[in-house]
């Protein structure tokens, strides 16, 4: 599961840890999942990326809608990575850097853990525009502690004009990694560095969000049980949520208010 559009809650964090908006109006094609949203300013078009149909692309001139289904990134074979789920790609992500859009996707399947996060460019965002350049090296199976799903792109605010790549879901919690130049790839040797984890029952956290803002790297993302409540609603206190955490680092330290966020080194705040 993805979050996205996370700009609008940084005043309102700021101002209450437990006050939030409520959801706006939204009209044409709304029901999807893992939505990433992106302004095209050149002409005022959103472009919305969502899980499904070789991750389905929408547009509208208003947040509001109406969203029309414009058609899909990838190919309708799906992504050149040879993995089961690859014609049903998750979570995209989609960041503009240095006049090229970069939309990073899933392929896995549910529950399995084997899985990797691939990548797509474009100078436009149309349909028929992309060009999938297949894995970006993060991947995972039953040997490792990550699960190589819910990719989201940070740029570093220490000057380097690096990037990271965040991403994970339950397993070994959620990590990043350094991307290279171009974001088509992780660094030389991929090495993984894991920033929150619970290690309570099923490990449930998901679909981090990293944002830069004012000296702290702010860290959304998914925690708790997600779906099956028609047939078994969750315990209380166990439902699907956002928690968020900070530090003036990307890779550790991360803080919150939220007792129940295990982070990297088991630092919190309660």
């Amino acid at each position: 599961m993805r979050l996205t559009s996370l700009l609008p809650l940084l005043p309102v964090l700021a101002s209450s840890i437990t006050a939030y908006p409520n959801p706006g109006p939204c009209t044409g094609a709304c029901n999807v999942h893992d939505p990433a949203l992106i302004l095209r300013p050149s002409d005022n078009t959103y472009f919305r990326f969502s899980t499904g149909s070789s991750i389905q692309i929408a547009t509208t001139y208003s947040l509001a809608g109406p969203w029309t289904i414009a058609g899909s990134a990838l190919p309708q074979n799906g992504s050149s990575i040879d993995l089961p789920g690859n014609t049903d790609a998750w979570a995209p992500d989609v960041s503009l850097v240095d006049g090229m859009y970069y939309l990073y996707y899933s392929v896995s399947t549910f529950g399995s853990q084997r899985s990797a996060i691939g990548v797509a460019t474009s100078k436009t965002l149309d349909v028929g525009g992309w060009m999938d350049h297949g894995s970006v090296g993060v991947r995972s199976d039953g040997s490792v502690t990550w699960n190589a799903i819910d990719a989201n792109l940070v740029r570093l605010h220490d000057g380097s004009g690096g990037y990271q790549l965040v991403f994970g879901s339950f397993y070994g919690g959620i990590h990043v990694v350094n991307m290279s130049d171009p974001l088509v790839a992780g660094s030389d040797g991929v090495e993984m560095t894991q920033v929150v984890y619970d290690p309570e029952g099923s490990h449930a956290v998901e679909g981090g969000f990293m944002y830069s803002r004012g000296g702290y790297y702010y860290l959304f993302y998914s925690w708790g049980r997600c779906c099956g409540y028609d047939i078994s609603p969750p315990v209380p206190g166990q439902e699907y949520k956002i928690k968020v955490c900070r530090s003036t680092y990307s890779t550790k330290g991360f803080v919150s208010r939220c007792p129940w966020i295990g982070v990297r080194h088991r630092n919190w705040v309660d």
